[in-house]
């Protein structure tokens, strides 16, 4: 028995091929399945997939000509006909000016010249009515939706209850038994007459009626659940500008008009105008087909809804929303495929199905013995010749026995109890601020035997600050009430205004205000830390510094680990301005700035100083950036910021307290024999001070760099992985590796917990992928399996 569920009915808790999907599906076959419909309800029909995937793929190759085809075409013949949009009274009456379906077109099919036509986005602003400094008004949010439509996808309706009362019915047991009891009240009423004819007959009925009315119930209340949790999954929140203030809404309330900000990692909630941003890199390979990302700018201004944001940051007016869009036409020509079947699923599919071949087998026996000693006693008695209607139900009845064995017998609910018993679990976790996505997920995380686990964040608050500085050669803390007066008598005042210049030109955080008009800095918790450390020294940016213009932006990324900022000066030329991980920028500079301000040579000693700052820093568990300059007098647009030649300025050491309640986590999976495991992008000392203080680098661990990770040899890995505890320095490639090799090398179940883009292919590779916090991008929802809701709630 072990042995035929092993060939037959093993499956990997993840991404499971579709042979081994139907090895089982034919495993299970007919003969003991007494209702498919309810059986494999929540099973994925896979050749349903196939039409979708086809499909799919089909859409795509429309929208991709409609993109690259149709433009080159209306170029070069130049004289495709227009479609004549009319304004109605209802358009005009709410004082917009441009027909819904021709501002949807201007975007679906990218029509730079109609575009231009209204005016470019300025026009296409003003005709909404909008503007992108203040937004829309709340006010006019339901004449919006009723003009322009609202944001949401046409689905199927919700199946209802008599719906699962027909499918109850459909069980082929049920069906026996009900010609049974027909048969049976027909020879009933023909033998003994009314109304004692009726009640064997009637019993069965009504027993049928009870079950089914149950059954459906049960179904019933199961699909609202899941219609509940499918819909948490589905409410995605981003940051739009309305009434002057930026707000976090739910896209299911994105309007024609909205102004979006996009970051790296979100997917584009609807068709969209690029307003303005910075290196904005656009995949399009889910709406296209096309692999290759697109760069989107003033002259490509073209965003189209479920691409997703790649690289680079910008903010979008809407142009279209719901099924104005390819992607809502695209997701209502797609059925619900059903999500992929759990390890445990199958393996009582195969229990139910050896169970059921048993059963069917028992109740064989019985109607054969049953009617041979009926054919006995009737050939010794009255002989076989004669025959009567009570000989007719006593054959009804032994046929319904042996089908109430097979109705026992056949555990058809047995499988359907773990969905309802993960849907459960589900539920508990729904409870405890945590959305599962996969169900899998549900029964994998109770055999893991690795967390590899991010550090900020997870391990830590998020919540950073600026604890040290190092500037102009000297240390000083923050912490102090008279911090910054003794800066501002420490340093020049060039060198001053040269750190708030870094400080505010070379960041992606914002100032804005919310609708109770108070000011709240917006961006990473990093980039926040920093930004407000300036604000204390000197409020907010004088005419000055106000001066400056920003010429181009390298965004942030987990690979090059750091950022860097083109602003063009009052009196002339231009500056770059570095900031990233502290060994990556120092190495980029030759020279440092003095307590006058002045720029001096970075000697042997004095980059022997500031190592040894950095070292010190990281080891009081402190997160260490540094921020640097470079005047040019010419660039190259095309080009990046340049690899050497920086002047430092100022070294951070932020401050990024443990979660309460994480060193009692992690020693409670040692307890259970689970080895917990950092990988972070920090650097080592900062990773080993905070891995000590959690609890999880013990004195026979090893602390390791991802550079010097990925440069091993397979062998080398195999003895060096079992002993690793805290990767620092890694890439997410680095995560992935080590995620790979762990389940390849030593067949561990590992869970991995994440919470930026970053962290997506190591999420994806686990048995489990943990995202903490409902702000991490979407691009790393759609991969997850289990999502932490509030990051302060602790885990454990």
């Amino acid at each position: 028995m072990e042995q035929y569920l092993l060939d037959n009915f093993d499956l990997p808790a993840k991404n499971p091929s579709e042979e081994a999907q139907r090895r089982w599906r034919s495993a299970v076959g007919s003969l003991v399945v007494k209702n498919r419909r309810r059986r494999f309800r929540h099973v994925p029909d896979l050749d349903q997939r196939h039409q979708d995937h086809a499909k799919r793929r089909s859409v795509q190759e429309k929208i991709r000509v409609a993109l690259y085809v149709q433009q080159a075409a209306i170029t070069f013949i130049g004289g495709a006909k227009k479609n004549e949009y009319q304004l109605t009274d209802d358009i005009i009456k709410a004082g917009f000016s441009i027909n819904p379906e021709e501002l949807a077109s201007i975007t679906s099919k990218h029509d730079l010249k109609a575009l231009k036509m209204h005016g470019g986005v300025d026009g296409i602003s003003k005709k909404v009515r909008t503007t992108f400094d203040r937004g829309v008004c709340a006010t006019d949010l339901d004449t919006r939706q009723s003009i322009y439509g609202v944001n949401r996808y046409a689905e199927k309706p919700s199946r209802s209850f008599w719906m699962f009362v027909w499918d109850a019915l459909q069980d082929t047991t049920l069906i026996i038994l009900m010609v049974c009891a027909l048969l049976s009240v027909v020879v009933g009423l023909a033998s003994e007459g009314w109304p004692k004819g009726m009640y064997d007959g009637l019993g069965i009925i009504l027993s049928i009626l009870l079950v089914v009315m149950v059954t459906a119930a049960s179904d019933y209340k199961q699909s609202l659940q899941f219609k509940e949790l499918d819909n948490e999954k589905k409410n995605i929140f981003i940051h739009v500008t309305r009434d002057g203030g930026r707000q976090k809404i739910s896209i299911f309330d994105l309007v024609v008009g909205d102004i979006v900000h996009l970051s790296i990692g979100d997917q584009v909630p609807a068709d969209g105008l690029f307003i303005h941003g910075y290196s904005l890199l656009i995949d399009e390979s889910s709406l296209s087909g096309e692999s290759e990302p697109v760069y989107t700018s003033q002259d490509k201004p073209f965003i189209l809804a479920g691409t997703k944001v790649q690289d680079g940051s910008a903010k979008m007016i809407v142009t279209a929303v719901g099924m104005r869009t390819e992607w809502g036409r695209l997701m209502s020509t797609l059925s619900e495929g059903g999500e992929d079947e759990t390890p445990l699923q199958v393996k009582l599919n195969g229990v139910a199905t050896i169970i059921g071949k048993i059963g069917l087998v028992f109740a064989t026996l019985t109607f054969v013995v049953l009617m041979t000693r009926f054919l006995i006693d009737k050939g010794l008695t009255v002989g076989l010749s004669n025959w009567y209607s009570t000989d007719a139900l006593t054959i009804v009845n032994y046929f319904a026995t042996a089908v109430t064995i097979i109705v026992v017998a056949v555990p058809e609910g047995l499988p359907l109890a773990v969905t309802l018993s993960l849907a459960f679990a589900m539920k508990k976790l729904m409870n405890d601020k945590a959305l599962v996505r996969h169900l899998a997920a549900c029964e994998t995380m109770g055999s893991a035997g690795t967390i590899c686990t991010d550090k900020t964040g997870t391990l830590t608050t998020n919540h950073m600050v600026v604890d040290k500085i190092w500037i102009a050669e000297v240390s000083k803390s923050v912490t102090s009430n008279n911090s910054s007066e003794e800066l501002n008598s420490a340093i020049s005042s060039s060198a001053w205004s040269l750190l708030l210049q870094g400080i505010f030109e070379n960041t992606s955080a914002e100032v804005v205000k919310g609708n109770d008009d108070k000011q709240t800095v917006l961006g990473t918790p990093t980039e926040i830390a920093i930004f407000e450390y300036g604000l204390s020294l000197q409020g907010y940016r004088d005419a000055e510094d106000r001066s400056c213009t920003k010429v181009k932006v390298e965004p942030f990324n987990s690979v090059k680990k750091k950022m860097a900022v083109l602003v063009s000066l009052p009196g002339g030329g231009h500056r770059w301005f570095c900031k990233g991980a502290s060994e990556i920028i120092v190495e980029m500079c030759d020279k440092v700035i003095d307590q006058d301000g002045d720029v001096i040579p970075l000697s042997d000693d004095r980059r022997k100083n500031i190592t040894d700052t950095i070292n010190s820093f990281a080891s009081d568990a402190l997160r260490t950036l540094c921020l640097a300059f470079k005047d040019v007098d010419e660039f190259d647009e095309n080009a990046d910021s340049p690899p050497n030649g920086f002047t430092l300025i100022i070294i951070f050491g932020i401050k990024d307290p443990v979660r309460p309640g994480v060193k009692e986590a992690v020693q409670s999976c040692i307890t259970a024999g689970i080895i917990v495991r950092m990988v972070t992008g920090d650097n080592i000392n900062t990773a080993k001070a905070i891995a000590k203080e959690c609890g999880i680098l013990t004195d026979d661990g090893i602390a390791i760099e991802g550079p010097d990770f990925r440069n091993k040899s397979p062998e080398e890995m195999r003895d060096l992985i079992p002993k690793i505890q805290v990767m620092a320095r890694s890439l997410p490639l680095d995560k992935h590796l080590l995620v790979t090799n762990l389940r390849g090398m030593f067949q561990e179940v590992v869970a991995v917990t994440g919470d930026g883009t970053n962290d997506a292919p190591a999420l994806h590779e686990a048995d489990i992928g943990l995202a903490m916090g409902i702000a991490g991008t979407e691009f790393l929802h759609t991969i997850f399996d289990l999502r932490r809701l509030l990051r302060r709630v602790p885990m454990s």
